[in-house]
């Protein structure tokens, strides 16, 4: 058996800006086709519009509330909210509200750098 626990995970940055917390996957627990993280985006913060190539996403929100735009659609997201996000669509997740933003994303395959394409600067 393996298990994690959030308080045990070290945070760190992906490519998008967000800060990860990786619940299982390649950083964590060992997984064979998938990862789950939290990410983390302050008050008035964004992730960097990115897309992953071969990656499907699900984020679910589970504090805060935000703006998801996947390609040309865009949707207030809040608590509860899953999105599901294809492989090769680009995305950015944008808090709007007063609290940090936090959402479980599970990625499969489980997430990579590699399979990550920013299509905006990190600082946009």
């Amino acid at each position: 058996m393996h298990l994690g626990n959030h308080a045990d995970a070290e945070p760190f940055t992906t490519l998008d800006g967000s800060t990860i917390r990786e619940l299982a996957g390649p950083v964590s627990l060992p997984t064979a086709n998938q990862s789950l993280a939290e990410a983390t985006i302050p008050v008035g913060g964004a992730t960097t519009a990115h897309r992953h190539h071969v990656t499907e996403e699900l984020y679910y929100v589970t504090h805060g509330r935000g703006r998801m735009r996947i390609e040309d659609e865009e949707r207030d997201v809040r608590v509860g909210d899953c999105v599901v996000i294809p492989p090769g669509a680009a995305h950015k997740l944008t808090n709007t509200g007063d609290e940090e933003l936090a959402i479980l994303c599970c990625c499969a395959p489980p997430y990579a750098d590699a399979d990550t394409e920013l299509l905006e600067d990190a600082a946009a």
